[in-house]
C-alpha cells in the first residue's frame, strides 16, 4: 500500500489546490458495474493528472490487497466478519484533489461515501453501510503532523494518530502538549471532530477546545479554511461530527504548556478493600479537586480473594497531576485521604512518559512505540451516561450486585469540573460542560466469535445500562457522541429524518445545540450527502 507524507495547508496550499467544480444533480443509487466503472473514470477525469488517483482505488477484484485495506482499520471485531456489508471501493486518498474527486464523483453517481479516520469506530459507521452501494473514503494518508513551538500551534492532518501527534510535539519540546485522548492509536479525524478528551480535561478542557482553524472540503468540492468556510460551519465541525458536514483534511491546533515534571498512579481496591468508601467520597470530591488533578475509576469483576468461586467488584483509580507528586500527596491526604495513596504510588515522569503510563506500558519503553498504528484488537460494545447527583451509598452497593450479577460489563468514570465547567454549552456542539460530576463509559469486551455470543454480550451492557436510569442525567438522557451508541436510534435518511434524529440520538449527543447544528447542515449540504445512521440531518423547512 502506497503512502506519502502529504503536503501541510498552508495559505499558499489552499491557492494552488484547484479542480473543476461541476454542477452536481444526486442520482439514484445503483450498484451494477456500470455505474461503479463510471464512478472509478470520474474519479481518474477530476483529480490532479500531477497526481494519479488509480494506485489509491482498491476494489474487491484486488483481491488480498482489498481486504488488508479494508481490514487495516477495523478496530471492532464485530464487524469484520464474512456477513459485514462490504464497500464496492476503498480509495486510500494521497492528495486532497483525490478528496475532492471522490465527493465531485460520488454525488454525481447517487452514491454513499463513508469517510474513515483512525478506525476506532465503536459501532463501524465509518466504513459499513445500510446503503448500498457505498465506498469508503480512507483518509490515514493523511498524518502530517507539523508542530510550531513559536506559536504554540499544530496542523494536525486528520489521518495522524495520537500518539503520532504526541510524539511529533515531544519531539520539539519538553513543556508542551495537546489535551487530547489516552490512546495513541486513536485517529485524530472523529476524536477531534467529536469532542475528544484525555486526562488534561479539568485543566484545558476538550480537544475542540483548543482548534484554530481547520481545512475542509465541503459538498461542492471547494478547499476552505476557516475564513472560507465561515464561522458557522467552523463551529459545527469542532464537536458536532465533521463527517455530516465535510471532509477535514487537518486542524490547527493551540498547544497547552504542562511542566517538565508530572504525576501519574495507579491504585487497586475491591470491595473487601474499602473500594465502596473511596468511591463514594470520590463522586463529592473529583470534580472540585485541584484543576491539575483527574482521576479515573475503571470498575470490573474479577475473582474474590481466597481461592473460592466467590466474584467481586475491583476499582482501579488511575490519576494523572499536572506537577510534582509532593504537592499531589498534600491535595489527596487533604481531599481524598479514603485511598491512601502513597509516595509508592507514583510515578513522577516527563508527560510524554505519563501517556505510556496510561497505556499500560513501562515508562522505560522506547517513545517510538507511539508511532505503531495496530492496536490489540477485541469485540466490543460501548454506551454513555452523564452523572449530576452523588449517587447514593445504597445505590453504589447495588450496582454492586448487579455487576456481579451480570459479570462481563464494566463501567469507567470520567471527573468534571474544572475548566469544563467554566466553558459555556453552546461554544462548540460538545454541551456536556456545567452541571455534570463525571460521566460514565460503559464497556464489555470479548473475544469469542459468532453473532449470538454478540447478541448477548450487547445486552448484558444493556441490563447494566438500564440498571443506572435512576441515577443519571434525565429529560435528555445525555449520550457522548464519540461514544457511538446505535442503540439510542438510527437516522433512515428519508422523509422523517430531522425528527427521527432528533427524539432518538440528536438531542442526546447536542441537547440545545442539535438545532443550530441543523440549521448549519441544512445551509452547507442542503442534499444530505454527508450523511451516515447518525448524521445531522436537513431541515424538514
Amino acid at each position: 500500500m502506497a503512502t506519502t507524507k502529504p503536503i501541510l495547508p498552508t495559505l499558499s496550499f489552499l491557492l494552488f489546490i484547484s479542480i473543476t467544480v461541476a454542477s452536481c444533480q444526486l442520482a439514484p443509487a445503483s450498484s451494477d458495474d456500470s455505474t461503479e466503472a463510471s464512478f472509478v473514470q470520474c474519479l481518474i477525469s477530476k483529480s490532479n493528472p500531477s497526481h494519479p488517483i488509480s494506485q489509491s482505488i482498491y476494489t474487491p477484484n484486488d483481491g488480498a490487497s482489498y481486504s488488508a485495506v479494508l481490514q487495516a482499520y477495523i478496530r471492532n471485531l464485530r464487524f469484520n466478519t464474512s456477513s459485514t456489508p462490504k464497500p464496492f471501493l476503498i480509495l486510500t486518498a494521497l492528495h486532497v484533489s483525490h478528496v475532492q474527486s471522490a465527493v465531485l464523483c460520488a454525488r454525481t453517481h447517487g452514491l454513499q461515501m463513508k469517510i474513515r479516520s483512525g478506525g476506532h469506530d465503536y459501532e463501524g459507521l465509518s466504513y459499513v453501510s445500510s446503503d448500498s452501494p457505498f465506498f469508503i473514503l480512507d483518509m490515514f494518508n493523511f498524518r502530517a503532523v507539523d508542530v510550531d513551538i513559536e506559536t504554540d500551534t499544530a496542523w494536525i492532518q486528520t489521518g495522524a494518530i495520537l500518539g503520532e501527534v504526541y510524539y511529533r510535539i515531544a519531539e520539539k519540546s519538553k513543556i508542551h502538549a495537546y489535551p487530547a485522548g489516552i490512546c495513541p492509536t486513536v485517529g485524530v479525524g472523529g476524536h477531534v471532530s467529536g469532542g475528544g478528551y484525555g486526562n488534561m480535561m479539568r485543566k484545558f478542557g476538550l480537544t475542540v477546545d483548543h482548534v484554530a482553524d481547520a481545512v475542509l472540503v465541503d459538498v461542492e468540492g471547494r478547499l476552505l479554511d476557516r475564513k472560507s468556510m465561515g464561522e458557522d460551519l467552523f463551529w459545527a465541525i469542532r464537536g458536532g461530527g465533521a463527517a455530516s458536514f465535510g471532509v477535514v483534511i487537518a486542524y490547527k491546533v493551540n498547544l497547552v504548556r504542562v511542566p517538565e515534571l508530572v504525576t501519574s498512579f495507579s491504585v487497586f481496591r475491591t470491595l473487601e478493600q474499602n473500594a465502596t468508601d473511596v468511591v463514594d467520597k470520590w463522586q463529592h470530591v473529583a470534580d472540585k479537586l485541584d484543576d491539575d488533578l483527574f482521576i479515573r475509576i475503571t470498575l470490573t469483576v474479577v475473582n474474590a480473594s481466597g481461592g473460592g468461586t466467590g466474584r467481586t467488584v475491583r476499582a482501579r483509580f488511575l490519576g494523572f497531576f499536572i506537577g510534582d507528586s509532593a504537592r499531589l500527596l498534600s491535595i489527596m491526604k487533604s481531599d481524598l485521604p479514603e485511598l491512601g495513596l502513597a509516595q509508592s504510588d507514583c510515578v513522577e515522569t516527563s508527560w510524554i512518559n505519563s501517556v505510556l503510563f496510561w497505556s499500560d506500558l513501562a515508562i522505560s519503553t522506547p517513545t517510538e512505540i507511539l508511532l505503531n498504528r495496530t492496536p490489540s484488537l477485541t469485540r466490543l460494545k460501548r454506551k454513555s451516561d452523564y452523572v449530576k447527583k452523588p449517587i447514593p451509598r445504597d445505590g453504589l452497593e447495588s450496582l454492586w450486585k448487579k455487576m456481579i450479577e451480570l459479570q462481563l460489563p464494566g463501567l469507567v468514570f470520567n471527573p468534571y469540573g474544572g475548566r469544563m465547567a467554566e466553558i459555556a454549552a453552546d461554544a462548540t456542539p460538545f454541551p456536556h460542560r456545567a452541571g455534570n460530576l463525571w460521566k460514565i463509559q460503559y464497556l464489555a469486551n470479548w473475544n469469542e466469535g459468532g453473532d449470538e455470543v454478540a447478541r448477548r454480550n450487547v445486552e448484558l451492557t444493556r441490563r447494566l445500562y438500564e440498571f443506572m436510569t435512576p441515577f443519571v442525567s434525565k429529560d435528555p438522557r445525555e449520550a457522548f457522541l464519540n461514544y457511538r451508541d446505535i442503540e439510542l436510534g438510527v437516522n433512515h435518511n428519508g422523509k422523517g429524518s430531522y425528527e427521527e434524529a432528533r427524539r432518538s440520538y440528536g438531542v442526546k449527543y447536542f441537547k440545545q445545540n442539535f438545532n443550530r447544528l441543523v440549521r448549519i447542515k441544512t445551509k452547507v449540504d442542503p442534499g444530505n450527502f454527508f450523511r451516515n445512521e447518525q448524521s445531522i440531518p436537513v431541515s424538514p423547512h
